[in-house]
This record gives C-alpha cells, sequence and structure tokens, in this order.
C-alpha cells in the first residue's frame, strides 16, 4: 500500500511501486481532470503539484508520492474560483482544452513563487507545456490577470 495526500484528502492504493502516477490518479483514483499527452514528460499535459511543485505525473511513480501531498486540477479549488481558473473563463483562454489542467496547473506553481511574474518568468515556468492549438498569448494574459486578482 501506497499512502499519501490528494486534493487535501488521505488515500492509499494498492498498486505496484512503480506504476506511473498518472494512471494512479486517474484509473485507481478515478480523477480525470489529469491528462495522458506524451507519456514521457515532454508536454506538461499530465502536470500536478506535490508538494506545492510542478510534476509530470505520467513520468513519476506513485512510489514517489508516498506520504506527500498532492494536488490535481480537481483539487485546485472545489468551485473553479482559483483566479486562474476565472482568468482561464474570462480570457476564453482553452480550444480545444487538452492541455489546459496542465497548463493551470503550472501557472499555479509559479503564481506560488512568484505572485506577480515577469514576461520572463512567464516563459520560463511554461515553456514545457505544450498546446497544440497555439494558445500561448491568451494562456500568458491569463496567468497576468490571475496574478492582478489573487
Amino acid at each position: 500500500m501506497i499512502t499519501f495526500t490528494l486534493n487535501g484528502r488521505r488515500v492509499s492504493v494498492d498498486v505496484e511501486a512503480d506504476t506511473p502516477l498518472l494512471w494512479v490518479i486517474r484509473d485507481t483514483l478515478g480523477l480525470m481532470g489529469t491528462k495522458y499527452g506524451c507519456g514521457i514528460a515532454q508536454c506538461g499535459a499530465c502536470t500536478v503539484h506535490m508538494d506545492g511543485q510542478p510534476v509530470r505525473a505520467c513520468a513519476a511513480p506513485v512510489s514517489t508520492a508516498a506520504g506527500r501531498e498532492l494536488t490535481t486540477i480537481e483539487g485546485l479549488s472545489p468551485d473553479n474560483s482559483h483566479p486562474l481558473q476565472r482568468a482561464w473563463t474570462e480570457l476564453d483562454v482553452p480550444q480545444c482544452g487538452y492541455c489546459q489542467s496542465g497548463q493551470i496547473m503550472s501557472a499555479a506553481a509559479l503564481l506560488s513563487r512568484s505572485p506577480r511574474p515577469s514576461d520572463a518568468e512567464i516563459d520560463n515556468a511554461m515553456r514545457g507545456n505544450l498546446c497544440r492549438c497555439g494558445t500561448y498569448p491568451r494562456i500568458r494574459a491569463a496567468i497576468k490577470l490571475a496574478a492582478q486578482i489573487q
């Protein structure tokens, strides 16, 4: 059994220690907001927070979560009131939306360490999150708006 806190709730899972965290979150625990994109930690669709830091869940074995605090997009805010979620909605950021939970989780980690990020800080924090639809200008604008309303 591997035990950790997920979105504020203590959970225990009986899976192989090397099972990717993404599959535990989605298949074992039933939270579908975290997406599978590439499977090699390059696209960012699977980004979650582990002890407040962004982690690519597709490449992290569940054993790394033991005793730690994890947050998925579902745990960011119970009612979508997080400043990033509000900004994403206000600026109509998503096009297809597939990558957006990973984008928001990376942006949330950025804002927690840099509440008023510069363009360079945004670019650096978000460069590993790919968007096939090319909504990067709206993503940057939403991060800036969230920084103002948080």
